[in-house]
């Protein structure tokens, strides 16, 4: 019993490094650019959902809340890459990673500033609830990560392999200038991209604070979200949740079997394995480049 209360702990908290490392791989997928502010921005949409819902500020339902901090969110990463990220527009993928790391710093200099940096947590109708299986006691908390999750990622799926905008966020990604000769609004793509994978990252941050607590130094998950998506495969979907289930499965086990500092070094070290004996990951999705 100890053991799949363990695996449904390590599913729940694999399930929140997918989403983040889904975030990763969307911006990958469209741009082959790497957002490595992608945790903060799961940080940031936690707190803005926090505002919304919590009575010391806004004090609205958590359904109506929830759905406002994804709108925020997504004009959040809209508004990023258009004011920001189309100025590097011709610069190396160095460049990038160094602004989107200096991005991070300071949405967690900004959120402490505001919500200060004492662990708070989002008032949510799933806190408390739980839901049982025989004799497994489950939090609803966890389930609903685990399903939230699981449904994100096949709709995102469907989008990339059967709609347009998929596939011209798939275009732009391969050949930037044929994808606009062949009429496709190329800029305009790379932001819906980055509001899309805001509007992932408020999910991850909701679920994650309906969960435990937050604070800005919460956006540092986002590394370990990374280590998923490089595990599962940078250009997969699939891959980022798997890569995520892994690594939040690798945690808890590890902290019960061996010793709790072994749970924080585990998924670097399975990390460190992947990249040797498979530097493209589990489900490696390598295209050639059409010149």
């Amino acid at each position: 019993m100890l053991t799949l209360q363990l695996l449904v702990s390590g599913l729940a908290n694999g399930c929140v490094y997918g989403l983040i490392a889904l975030g990763f791989v969307l911006i990958y997928k469209a741009t082959e650019a790497v957002n490595f502010a992608q945790g903060d921005f799961m940080m940031l949409g936690a707190f803005v959902a926090l505002a919304f819902a919590n009575d010391d500020w806004a004090g609205l339902s958590f359904w109506i809340a929830a759905p406002l901090a994804m709108i925020v969110m997504g004009v959040f990463g809209y508004l990023v890459d258009m004011a920001i990220l189309r100025r590097m527009f011709g610069q190396s993928q160095i460049a990038v990673v160094i602004l989107t790391i200096a991005l991070g710093f300071v949405l967690r200099f900004a959120a402490g500033f505001v919500f200060g940096h004492e662990p708070v947590s989002l008032k949510s109708p799933m806190a408390g609830q739980e839901v049982r299986f025989g004799g497994l006691v489950l939090g609803l908390d966890e389930v609903s990560i685990i399903v939230v999750t699981v449904a994100l990622t096949m709709l995102l799926w469907l989008v990339f392999a059967r709609t347009r905008l998929g596939v011209a966020m798939q275009a732009a990604s391969q050949n930037q200038l044929a994808a606009y000769y062949m009429g496709i609004p190329v800029k305009r793509i790379h932001s819906l991209t980055w509001a899309l994978s805001g509007v992932v990252a408020a999910i991850a941050g909701i679920l994650f604070a309906s969960k435990g607590s937050i604070d800005p130094s919460t956006g540092l998950l986002g590394i370990k979200a990374f280590a998923a998506s490089v595990i599962g495969g940078l250009g997969s979907l699939p891959g980022a949740l798997i890569g995520g289930l892994i690594v939040g499965l690798i945690e808890p086990f590890a902290s019960y079997y061996l010793a709790a500092g072994y749970s924080q070094i585990a998924p670097y070290l399975l990390l460190f394995l992947v990249l040797v004996f498979r530097p493209h990951g589990i489900l490696a999705q390598i295209h050639a480049k059409k010149v």
